[in-house]
């Protein structure tokens, strides 16, 4: 259980490192590193008013949301998948904005979502292994 909390946590951090760049781009009025062609351009993808939610960076949100996961992270599973879904979901909101509607891909999206999923695989599995210790214990 603690190794998965332990990946859970690292991955956790290695979204908010995508998220910071994203939020990075988001502010930067140069000429974004990123933009590798038409298609990947995170600047077009992070100056698009798709990358703003109320007012908040979607980037800035993403950061907060892997900081909470982290810290729920061991201590709390069950909230932990639904948190982790709750992202997920709003990351695959984003991709199909990306997708259907810009036309265009952020490398720190792409890289986030696969976080966001992969924290979403593990904390179901962390979910189930903690029940099936706890069974084990009554049993």
């Amino acid at each position: 259980m603690r190794s998965l909390t332990a990946a859970i946590v690292v991955l956790c951090l290695a979204g908010i490192v995508a998220s910071s760049l994203a939020l990075r781009e988001h502010y930067n009025t140069g000429t974004s590193p990123c933009a590798i062609d038409e298609v990947w351009d995170c600047g077009a993808v992070n100056h698009s008013p798709y990358a703003v939610v109320r007012g908040a960076p979607v980037a800035l949100i993403g950061i907060l949301g892997y900081a909470l996961l982290a810290a729920l992270a061991g201590r709390f599973p069950v909230i932990t998948v639904l948190g982790a879904l709750a992202g997920t979901l709003f990351a695959l909101r984003l991709t199909w904005i990306e997708w259907k509607i810009l036309e265009a891909w952020c490398i720190y999206c792409v890289t986030s979502q696969g976080i966001i999923a992969a924290i979403l695989l593990l904390s179901v599995v962390a979910v189930l292994v903690s029940r099936r210790k706890r069974l084990a214990a009554t049993g």
